[in-house]
């Protein structure tokens, strides 16, 4: 029997009216694919996700990390410059710890309606990633483990 997926969310406070649903939407599709949802760690906004992503990945109890956030074009550049660099060190992060942290946030350039538009797209493709990512890191392990070449798909 296949161990289940054990789930840390980070959701972003900021545009909050955007990022709850995607949070509703995220848990719903968690449970619609049998993995468990462990911890749910709110933070200011997509800017801060990095420390709490940090603490998750160095919980046992967590296999995977999803990202939310939603990154609203303002009246200057400050809305790439976040997501940016938000988004290279969520990617460090996953190769530091060797666990899987996907990128649920939306934006940059984009409007608050298109925000809204894009609630159910980014919570569940960002569910969806960590969970194949983690099945597909356990498939490499059982193979290297047991020596023989795998096709990862």
């Amino acid at each position: 029997m296949e161990e289940k997926i054990r789930l840390g969310i980070v959701v972003s406070e900021f545009n909050y009216d955007i990022t709850y649903l995607m949070l509703q939407r995220a848990l719903d599709h968690a449970k619609f694919l049998e993995t468990e949802v462990t911890h749910i760690y709110k933070v200011p906004g997509a800017f801060d996700m990095p420390l709490a992503i940090k603490q998750l990945l160095e919980m046992e109890e967590v296999d995977a990390v999803v990202t939310l956030g939603a990154v609203v074009e303002g009246d200057t550049k400050h809305d790439e410059l976040v997501a940016q660099h938000a988004s290279r060190k969520i990617a460090d992060l996953s190769v530091e710890y060797r666990k899987p942290v996907s990128l649920g946030m939306s934006g940059p350039g984009m409007t608050r309606l298109q925000g809204t538009e894009r609630i159910d797209e980014y919570a569940k493709r960002a569910v969806e990633a960590a969970v194949k990512m983690v099945k597909r890191v356990r498939l490499v392990k059982v193979a290297s483990a047991e020596s023989y070449p795998i096709t990862i798909s």
